[in-house]
């Protein structure tokens, strides 16, 4: 099944949703818009496929699965992306400088399909950040089990990887009905892709370029990421100080972060020069004196009077993720909240 190309512009920047759970977020990211990257979906579910709003789209193992799934065995998605790589090359070949790979990690096809992915993209030069969620614990133990096998093989195919736990959005929000806590993920994983590429796309007062982005995520290792909102006289040192203490972070600070990049974004009331310092100086205050900082400034209406902070600190090891760490079966998913 052969998906055309779209007439319009390409972009330098992929975000690439492979799976159901990754699709998802994709369609999710494509519906709140990220300004100036291209959109693609990979899935060995043909229905799922022909119901996203997304114009570039990879049917992933036509042959083998007959466009039906891959019924929750990661050895099947891994073997449907390697059925269909000269897909994935050509799409990948179209101006592609960064590309972003998101899935909801403990499915077949996105476990199995996403390292694949991602190994084709590193080898052809383009800078590849994979974000990527571990599933709720109701999800259940072989799902959670097999999400962080599939994360340990995906981490040696980018130069960045982000891991969301899901579970750490019950945190974050409570106890949301089952719908609700699969958007919220999908909100997560928009907010982390659109974080990091509308540093380069969005041109405003501050620019930032590809190059500077790419100086700090190529081969950075482990990123961990951190956003929150807020209005008032306080705004901007309660957004940051908010995205500073997010659950997403696990635990840590970035005062152990190689480099951070720093998305800004206010609504109808722009945001202030002393805001902005106020924001910027608070994160140098956090980090130790040879991270490296990159930040951009956007806007979105939508906001209102709030400004939204986004961090992405890179440079850390696996063990800043604790869920691919704590025990055998069964123990891992005590600890996961």
């Amino acid at each position: 099944m052969n998906f055309d190309l779209p007439a319009d512009r390409s972009s330098i920047i992929k975000v690439i949703g492979v799976g159901g759970g990754g699709s998802n977020a994709v369609n999710h990211m494509y519906k709140k818009g990220i300004k100036d990257v291209n959109f693609v979906v990979c899935n060995t579910d043909a229905q799922a496929l022909h119901n996203s709003p997304v114009a570039v789209k990879i049917q992933l193992g036509d042959a083998l699965t007959e466009g039906r799934g891959a019924g929750s065995k990661a050895e099947i998605g891994r073997e449907a992306a390697m059925e269909s790589l000269d897909r994935i090359k050509e799409v990948l070949s179209s101006n592609t400088s960064m590309v972003f790979i998101t899935a909801g990690m403990g499915g077949g096809t996105g476990t199995g399909a996403a390292p694949v992915i991602a190994r084709v993209a590193r080898e052809m030069g383009i800078l590849t950040v994979a974000i990527v969620t571990i599933p709720f614990r109701f999800e259940g133990p072989e799902r959670i089990d097999q999400a962080i096998r599939g994360i340990n093989e995906l981490k040696d195919h980018v130069d960045s990887l982000l891991v969301i736990n899901n579970e750490k959005l019950r945190e974050i929000y409570g106890n949301l009905k089952v719908s609700n806590a699969f958007e919220k993920a999908d909100d997560v994983l928009a907010i982390a892709a659109k974080g990091i590429a509308e540093i380069i796309t969005v041109h405003g007062y501050i620019n930032v370029d590809f190059a500077d982005v790419e100086t700090v995520m190529n081969n950075s290792g482990v990123a961990i990421m951190g956003s929150a909102t807020a209005s008032g006289e306080n705004r901007s040192r309660e957004a940051i100080s908010a995205a500073l203490t997010s659950p997403l972070l696990n635990n840590n600070e970035i005062i152990g972060a190689r480099s951070v990049l720093l998305n800004i974004t206010s609504g109808t009331e722009e945001i202030t020069m002393d805001e902005i310092s106020e924001i910027t100086d608070f994160v140098v205050g956090a980090s130790s004196r040879d991270t490296t900082l990159i930040w951009g400034m956007g806007n979105d209406e939508s906001l209102g009077e709030q400004i939204s902070v986004t961090i992405i600190a890179t440079g850390f090891k696996m063990n800043s993720i604790p869920e691919l760490y704590v025990g055998e079966k069964g123990e891992t998913h005590c600890s996961a909240a």
